[in-house]
């Protein structure tokens, strides 16, 4: 079986494995109801989060099914959100946005770009009547981690407006500091740093924001997350959720704390990705950004001279390995590399070997 080196989903551990034959039980069942508030307050566990303040809503659905939530779920009809693109995802979050008729306005940058501070600002400046920043952390387009921190304190230096934040390529492996950056909602998914089953994804959400969201009409019947929040904090849960995929996001989470938290899981990942960026820089083969501008969870390449994505995936796959293409037009020039899921660092290094008999 081929080591999936993929964005998500990813190698699952045989632990995770074996939760998804668990019994079958019922959505409205106790049961579940313990299973599901088991998770809730595992997600919440990870970044430290009180749950005097903080909710996790759990649903079915991928990540983006979290992002479009989020995104329905916390700009009342009054409100306008400022979206931050600089790949698909955040390209993905004005869809949303235009989909369902939320007010927005978009700072646009080019795939890869760093984010222009002194043009947000002007944003800033210019739409007083913003009542929301929409972004996503770790872009996984090309890889590059944008820099949340320095575009949270220019929303506290405007009004204080609160951060919606894409993490589902972050969640349980990069820094996500909640209060400091002001976030009300923070959507993710099970399949990627939390080494889940897909199909289970995630808001985390401020209390007191959607206490506010509570008093104005839900965009969505599926994905309205008042009506969620509701349920699951009363013992119950609208719809039918995927019970097999949440035991094995359980089972997960229980790896992730066992393993020590997201800082360990953190520096495993930056371990396995420098023999990545180190092994291929030796065969002329540079990471797109710095390492301090690039996310520990994945990273792009420029495909290796005279050879085509199809031609370099297909002797990868051959060799035991899955990569990934790089989307859009970045298709003929970049590859990506993940180190996500139940791998090892002598994975990463047979990686390169193969990458070695390729490329020379």
């Amino acid at each position: 079986m081929a080591i999936l080196l993929n964005p998500g989903p990813v190698v699952l551990s045989e632990r995770v494995r074996q939760a998804l034959l668990k019994p079958d039980i019922c959505h409205r069942e106790q049961e579940f109801i313990d299973l599901q508030n088991k998770i809730r307050a595992d997600l919440l566990s990870v970044y430290d989060l009180p749950a005097t303040q903080w909710a996790s809503i759990v649903l079915t659905g991928s990540g983006t099914a979290a992002m479009e939530a989020m995104m329905t779920s916390h700009i009342p009809v009054h409100g306008k959100v400022l979206i931050i693109e600089n790949g698909v995802y955040g390209e993905r979050l004005t869809s949303i946005a235009k989909t369902h008729g939320i007010d927005h306005v978009v700072l646009h940058h080019a795939w890869g770009d760093v984010i222009d501070l002194a043009r947000l600002e002007s944003e800033l400046q210019y739409h007083d009547e913003l009542s929301h920043v929409a972004v996503v952390h770790h872009e996984t387009t090309t890889g590059r981690l944008n820099n949340i921190d320095a575009i949270a304190a220019l929303c506290n230096k405007y009004d204080n407006i609160p951060i919606l934040l894409d993490a589902v390529s972050s969640f349980g492996a990069e820094e996500i500091k909640f209060a400091a950056w002001n976030i009300v909602a923070c959507a993710a998914t099970a399949n990627k740093c939390l080494h889940g089953v897909p199909g289970a994804s995630f808001v985390i959400v401020n209390k007191a924001a959607m206490t506010q969201m509570a008093a104005t009409p839900a965009r969505t019947l599926y994905l309205d997350l008042v009506r969620y929040l509701q349920s699951q904090d009363t013992g119950g849960t609208p719809y039918t959720q995927s019970i097999q995929v949440f035991y094995a996001l359980a089972e997960a989470l229980d790896e992730l704390s066992d393993n020590g938290g997201w800082v360990i899981r953190r520096q495993q990942y930056w371990r396995r990705m420098d023999i990545v960026r180190e092994g291929l820089q030796q065969l002329n083969i540079q990471a797109s950004f710095a390492r301090d501008a690039s996310s520990c969870v994945l990273n792009s390449f420029p495909l290796p001279a005279g050879i085509s994505y199809a031609e370099l995936h297909d002797k990868l796959k051959s060799a035991g390995f899955v990569i990934y293409a790089g989307q859009g037009g970045l298709v003929k020039s970049l590859f990506r590399v993940s180190c996500m899921g139940e791998i090892s660092d002598s994975d990463m290094e047979n990686f390169i070997r193969a990458m070695r008999e390729i490329v020379l």
